[in-house]
């Protein structure tokens, strides 16, 4: 049986600094959700896998994300970190319809 992911809507790509970030508090880990130059929109739990960073505080470029700990590069779009370095941080899928921005947070 296949799920069908639940979608909450957070926030309007608007309030997303562009190269920027904006923070969903959640008891489970808070998810930093990113913009990039081009308007698109990614998210990833809030916490670099290397030391646990906050990546919202991170630098924004291209679609990566510099952690502001130890400088890892965390692809946004996978979560993967960029060799040399290995680890992944949690990705939310992300969709976003008429300007709203949408997580699935199962």
């Amino acid at each position: 049986m296949k799920v069908i992911p639940a979608w909450t809507r957070v926030c309007e790509v608007a309030e997303i600094p562009r190269l920027g970030s904006r923070v969903l508090e959640r008891a489970s880990g808070n998810v930093a959700i990113f913009r990039a130059a081009d308007d698109t929109v990614f998210a990833l739990l809030d916490r670099c896998p290397h030391k646990g960073g906050a990546l919202s505080l991170g630098i924004v470029h291209g679609h990566s994300v510099t952690c502001p700990l130890h400088a890892w590069n965390i692809d946004l779009a996978s979560g993967h970190a960029q060799a040399p370095d290995e680890g992944c941080a949690r990705r939310f899928p992300v969709r976003v319809e008429e300007g709203a921005v949408f997580l699935s947070l199962d």
